[in-house]
């Protein structure tokens, strides 16, 4: 993995001047992402928050090759570009080498994106898909997205008298992606960096196409002050809501192993959008959302090698 000090020295290929919030994860998440990639670049950008504050024409925060796409189709476009740069190189029209990462928000890319992203990857592109998950429509007013945890208060999940918040538990993007078969797949978070970019790393060496899943917290729709964005991004991790690991070859690794596991409560307060579960009435809800990450979390161990009923049966 590529040092601190030798990605402190390389030029940003996401630049400064963009439009994003104060403490804007998602903006960080893209900056870190392209310094670890180190190479001559294509990036694509699906519609979204990073899209507005980095290519309003005719200004732009990208030092690289980059194109905007509808909020669908991004996956689609990169892929097209990645088979017209393989035809390019095998007619000698072109010499330099470059890779290609898509990047997209949980929006296009849990939802409206799902089918595009599904489709490059089983076609087998040489491309690193990137979603910044920070579990909402947060560009277009925080309505909830399928990544948007239960019981979370959105624009359209509002908690009130009918309802306390989102019904449903999010979607597990991650492990779609491992039933592609892909080469290379992970999960990660801004809160832990240098994981980050050991994983760009890696995803873009991969013979073959590559996801990586990254918490990117978004302070506006989560309520929390823009200081704390690498707080709760570290958070989501170390309650084992967010954990971080690989599966290359279809192949199981844990990343990191929290010290001590810390009660999901520690994640969800603090965050205005679940205020509401900490209500008496709600407390079967925050009871329910512990057991489904406990549960998660002991079937992730068991597929990484460190479950107890693995282990029990490996000492038969």
């Amino acid at each position: 993995m590529t040092s601190v000090k030798e990605l402190s020295k390389r030029k940003d290929i996401f630049c400064a001047g963009h439009r994003a919030c104060s403490g804007c994860a998602p903006a960080i998440t893209m900056r870190q992402v392209t310094l670890a990639a180190d190479t001559n670049l294509v990036a694509g950008l699906s519609t979204g928050c990073m899209e507005v504050v980095s290519s309003i024409y005719p200004y732009t925060a990208w030092r690289s090759s980059f194109i905007h796409n509808a909020f669908e189709n991004v996956a689609a476009t990169i892929s097209g570009v990645e088979a017209a740069y393989r035809v390019l190189k095998r007619k000698g029209k072109l010499s330099a080498n470059y890779k290609f990462i898509a990047f997209g928000g949980d929006g296009g890319t849990y939802d409206i994106g799902l089918q595009s992203l599904s489709g490059a990857m089983e076609r087998g592109h040489q491309m690193l898909y990137l979603c910044y998950d920070n579990q909402g429509y947060m560009n277009t007013g925080i309505q909830r997205s399928s990544s948007t945890p239960f019981g979370a208060a959105t624009s359209t999940t509002p908690a009130g008298v009918k309802i306390p918040g989102k019904q449903q538990f999010q979607k597990d993007l991650t492990e779609i992606m491992v039933a592609h078969n892909l080469a290379y797949v992970a999960q990660a978070s801004i809160g832990y960096y240098r994981d980050l970019n050991k994983k760009v790393e890696k995803a873009l060496a991969a013979p073959g196409p590559s996801f990586i899943n990254v918490l990117s917290c978004c302070h506006r729709g989560w309520r929390i002050d823009p200081a704390d964005s690498l707080k709760y991004s570290k958070l989501g991790v170390d309650t084992c809501l967010w954990p971080l690991y690989e599966v290359e070859d279809g192949v199981y690794k844990l990343s990191m192993k929290p010290r001590e596991k810390l009660p999901l409560e520690e994640w969800l307060k603090g965050q205005g959008r679940f205020n509401h579960l900490f209500k008496p009435e709600n407390a079967d809800m925050l009871k329910k959302f512990q057991e489904y990450v406990d549960k998660k979390w002991e079937r992730l161990l068991w597929k990484c090698g460190e479950g107890k009923e693995k282990t029990k049966e490996a000492g038969k």
